[in-house]
């Protein structure tokens, strides 16, 4: 690791420095020098001197800084003179720059501070075009806006060559004044710089930006620093909606600045094309009723300090987003933060003591607490302690709420510790020394008036006495003198190369650090997970942000569709209550604009696999992309990363949620398409009819495995069937059994096919040569998507083929001996046999693919099984065990025995479907009459239906209406099911795209009933207008 400073400045204007490899506070040399404020960067430190001008530190390098300057002189041939430095008056000047339009003579070069030196005399290039020439470095050309070459022609008129000096800076490792800008208007005097910016670029010869605000709050912007002119050449104002304060940038394209009213600002459009940015975006303080004090800003972070001392954590902070997402706030009282490399961050406190934050990372920006930076001072060995316990009293309460939070600031009368009452009464004896107030504190506190100090009394009888001080005025700081140290007031870590994993002495917690209240106060300030107070039986609960960052891609569902690569994170948050609240952030830029896309976990109602282009996808759902049917769709390079994504989404999603046990008795189970098994935890008023919970609202979480359908009761019983129709019982427990639910070996197979399609012509039959019209001649079963055996693939990377292609002649329909199917035509209905009318034909060809994952499910018996189902039963019933009935393959009806007393409930509620998604409702049943009398339609949209013991009707809908171009499949909702209207009222669409199976058979929890309200705008399935009624089998119309 290099050697790098840190730097801090004292209320009496002196520059210290300590270095990574040292221990020991290091004063300027330059006694007479008194700065306000210091910003580091790296290899360098400008300040703020108490005269208004700026100063600027070059760390010292073994590669000199070396400038070249470089002027043109240029002649004419006349035939008198040949070549002369008498111009035409329309040529540029004898001397002047490469373009010739500003006039350069040897004289007029001048150093432009002392900080430079010549290092020799004018001299020419001799060298034309990077060679060699024996031409004096003369180059010729038939005018000057033409091009210029070392061969002198016949018709060569004009003639220049390089002249070249260089000057070396010399103020390396000094602090050295920049010069003023002249002749332009130099900006008014400086209450505030910020470096920043050199982490723009991925070059080599990457440099810093500087930025400063003048008295009047003016921003400017410090034009042409680069790695040979270190201090930049003139200064340019930066137009600001209001006046500023104090400003802050970061080593990326991040500039905040802080308003005198106490809002802030943020830069928009920093690049390297536009370092000064595009617009203002102003955003609110973090406290109600407490304006920001200070700001300081890293490469992805934002920290604030409000004027009531209280540290705040901007989240959701980077360069797509720059203005963040929400204030978090953390503990402890400070006077001001800055943030350094790496995103470490340093702070002075209100005892005016330098403090740094421990644990921040990546994964975790916030940090774990505060340390103080313990270093030695002067020629003594003694090291630099905390000035008060303060930190300890209230800043150790390393709390991270969010700023509406209800929870106010800590009292510092209720922290008290086990200090004798010998030195609190030493303390009290103790003169306190008076220090004046210098120019470089008043700026740093700007306006703010100082608070009194506050000393808690011990209590009598206690034995215990409190140590706890308000600090915030020079009069209450203790040991200020040359021999106790310095009074910080301000500090810069901008250059200081620290990480997590960094062994430097003076920020080790686990050092030498002295005894008594400030031993104490540094055990308690860095705890990283409880902070308990000696003298207090409250116990904190450590609260903190984090982050995991990584890159998917993104499939991008507007015109040009396309994947694009882009950058995800999952920023987690603990409020104050101890929940937990995270944000899901998709970075991407467009059109060279950097954009974000970003889902509140709360708001995430389903996150599933989906199949797209054999990529490792899964599509995020939240109620209004429901709505909408247009989920966020994410792909991984791998199955290990898209199953980590998915994993860490969905155990953030049900811990804000609070699930977190095995699913209940009362879950509704689905299955996907893709066979994925979902379910939903169902509230007690999910069928309560005063508020309704809508369908695009239920969460859904997924359960390991891998089936085609799944039926379950209110007993716990939860059975499903595989695509190769194998029975598998779920192994959860229930809080009996806590050994059943580890994942066991789970395997399924399913069969792919493909269509070969044929039309025939009277010249040479059945042949592959089709119309222009018809569909393509290897085709999907709908015949509009084109599929060969050659493009065909398993349903997503996880399966895996087992078996060849081959002709499948189990359709529906039957088939000849070759497996064709003939028709009149492609869009009508296929049979076995050719007859003279059928002019189109096709065969089916099937290959077989295998799955192998693990899940809490257990393999029944091999019996192949089509459908199954489990009688349903009410809650408070009695019952232990239940039958389960099914069909096999082969059309057999067969039930699992065991005890099976008759259901206690007579229900009124029959539905039934058939192949065609038609959806049907028995009417006229009653206990004497249970087979009821007649059928009436409900939809043509259905292909499952489920019906709990609780009348509750729920669906798997074809199509969602208003959108055609969805996957088919679409969880639905039978609203005002009741005794007076048993068919319903209207549906309720939730979740789609691929969804096959659901079962509410589970869910008997009892609800009030009350009439359900009408929908706000139309139905969005209306019942049809004629419905049909089958009476005892044949149907009949209204």
């Amino acid at each position: 690791m290099p050697i790098t400073l840190l730097w801090a400045v004292d209320v009496y204007g002196r520059v210290y420095s300590l270095s990574t490899a040292g221990q020991r506070w290091e004063r300027a040399d330059d006694t007479l020098l008194e700065l306000k404020r210091v910003t580091a960067g790296k290899g360098r430190c400008w300040g703020i001197g108490c005269d208004h001008h700026i100063y600027l530190n070059m760390m010292p390098s073994e590669a000199p800084i070396r400038y070249r300057e470089e002027t043109y002189e240029n002649q004419r041939w006349n035939p008198v003179d040949g070549f002369t430095d008498t111009l035409l008056p329309t040529d540029r000047w004898p001397w002047s720059d490469v373009t010739g339009m500003t006039p350069q003579p040897l004289h007029s070069f001048q150093l432009p501070s002392r900080s430079w030196e010549w290092e020799g005399d004018w001299y020419v290039d001799q060298s034309c075009g990077g060679e060699p020439s024996q031409t004096g470095g003369w180059e010729y050309a038939v005018d000057f806006p033409a091009n210029f070459s070392p061969d002198k022609k016949w018709n060569s008129c004009v003639r220049r060559r390089r002249w070249i000096r260089y000057r070396r800076y010399i103020a390396q490792g000094t602090w050295a004044k920049i010069p003023l800008d002249s002749p332009r208007k130099p900006p008014l005097p400086l209450c505030d710089i910020s470096c920043g910016g050199w982490e723009m670029s991925d070059q080599s010869g990457r440099y810093p930006f500087l930025w400063g605000v003048s008295q009047q709050g003016q921003v400017w912007f410090r034009e042409g620093i680069h790695p040979r002119v270190p201090e930049g050449s003139s200064w340019e104002e930066v137009e600001v909606p209001k006046e500023v304060a104090q400003l802050s940038a970061g080593p990326g394209d991040l500039l905040w600045a802080l308003l005198w009213d106490g809002n802030l600002l943020v830069r928009m459009g920093l690049s390297l094309d536009s370092p000064t940015g595009i617009s203002w975006v102003e955003v609110e303080s973090p406290g109600n009723e407490v304006e920001a004090l200070h700001v300081a800003v890293g490469v992805s972070v934002v920290w604030v300090v409000t004027k009531d001392y209280k540290v705040w954590f901007r989240r959701g902070v980077n360069s797509h987003n720059p203005c963040g997402s929400g204030w978090i706030s953390i503990g402890g009282e400070m006077l001001m933060v800055d943030v350094g490399l790496n995103d470490q961050v340093w702070a002075v406190g209100e005892d005016r003591s330098l403090y740094f934050r421990m644990g921040v990372t990546p994964s975790e920006p916030s940090g774990n607490g505060w340390i103080p930076v313990s270093a030695q001072w002067g020629s003594s060995k003694e090291i630099i302690p905390p000035r008060s316990l303060a930190e300890a009293s209230q800043g150790s309460v390393l709390s991270c709420t969010d700023s509406d939070s209800e929870l106010g600031p800590v009292d510092p009368q209720n922290s008290t510790t086990n200090t004798p009452d010998s030195a609190l009464a030493s303390q009290q004896d103790t003169p306190k020394p008076f220090i004046p107030a210098s120019d470089s504190f008043i700026n740093s506190l700007g306006t703010e008036a100082a608070r009194s100090a506050q000393m808690v009394e011990p209590s009598l009888g206690s034995g215990i006495a409190a140590a706890t001080y308000t600090l915030g005025t020079l009069e209450n700081s203790q040991g200020v003198g040359e021999e106790d140290g310095p009074v910080w007031a301000w500090i810069s870590g901008g250059g200081c190369d620290v990480d997590v994993n960094s062994q430097i002495s003076w920020l080790s917690p686990t050092g030498i650090l002295p005894t008594g209240i400030h031993y104490i106060a540094s055990l308690f300030i860095f705890s990283k997970t409880l902070c308990t107070y000696v003298a207090s039986s409250s116990c904190f609960l450590f609260q903190s942000v984090w982050v995991r960052k990584g890159s998917l891609r993104w499939w991008r569902d507007w015109k040009p569709q396309r994947w694009m690569d882009v950058g995800v994170a999952l920023e987690q948050s603990t409020k104050s209550d101890g929940r937990k609240d995270s944000i899901f952030f998709v970075y991407y830029s467009q059109y060279n604009e950097k954009k974000f896309l970003q889902v509140f976990i709360n708001e995430v109602t389903v996150l599933v696999p989906v199949l797209r282009d054999c990529h490792y996808a899964f599509a995020v759902y939240t109620a209004q992309r429901t709505k909408q049917r247009w989920p966020l769709v994410l792909a991984a390079q791998t199955e290990k990363d898209m199953n980590d994504w998915l994993n860490l989404l969905s155990d953030c999603c049900c811990e804000c949620r609070g699930i977190t046990s095995s699913p209940s008795r009362q879950a509704l189970w689905s299955t996907t398409s893709k066979g994925d098994i979902m379910i939903h935890e169902p509230s007690f008023s999910l069928e309560g009819p005063t508020n309704p919970l809508a369908c695009d609202l239920m969460f859904w979480r997924q359960v390991p495995g891998h089936l085609r359908c799944v039926e379950s009761n209110s007993l716990g019983l939860v059975w499903g069937i595989g695509w190769d129709g194998t029975a598998w019982v779920h192994s959860g427990h229930y809080g009996q059994q806590p050994t059943l639910g580890k994942p066991a070996p789970q395997t399924d197979v399913r069969s792919v096919h493909v269509y070969e399609n044929q039309r025939w012509n009277p010249m040479t039959g059945y042949t592959d040569r089709g119309l222009p019209t018809d569909r393509p001649m290897w085709s999907d079963e709908s015949g509009l998507k084109e599929c060969t055996k050659g493009n065909t693939h398993p349903p997503s990377p996880e399966w895996s083929w087992v078996s060849e292609w081959a002709v499948d002649y189990n359709v529906p329909g039957g088939t000849d001996k070759e497996g064709w199917q003939y028709a009149a035509d492609f869009p009508v209905t296929y049979h076995g046999h050719k007859t003279m009318k059928d002019f189109v034909r096709r065969r089916r060809w099937t290959r077989k693919c295998k799955i192998t994952l693990r899940g809490p499910w257990q393999q029944v018996p091999p019996i192949p099984l089509s459908d199954i189902s489990l009688m349903p039963c009410l809650a408070q019933s009695r019952m232990e065990q239940v039958p389960v009935w099914a069909l096999s393959d082969k059309g057999d009806v067969l039930c699992r025995l065991g005890v099976s007393p008759q259901n206690p409930a007579v229900r009124n509620v029959l539905c039934a479907f058939k192949l065609h998604c038609n959806l049907w409702y028995r009417q006229g049943l009653t206990p004497s009459y249970p087979q009821g009398s007649a059928w009436e339609l409900i939809s043509n949209n259905v292909t499952k239906v489920s019906v709990g013991p609780l009348d509750q009707v729920w669906i798997i809908a074809e199509r969602v209406p208003g959108f055609p171009a969805e996957t088919p499949g679409a969880v639905c909702h039978r609203l005002g099911v009741g005794p007076m209207q048993p068919k319903g009222q209207y549906w309720d669409y939730g979740i789609g795209g691929g969804w096959e199976h659901i079962s509410v058979r589970g869910n008997s929890a009892e609800a009030p009933r009350a009439p359900y309200p009408p929908p706000a705008g139309p139905p969005r399935s209306p019942l049809p207008t004629q419905p049909r009624i089958q009476v005892n089998g044949n149907a009949v119309g209204l």
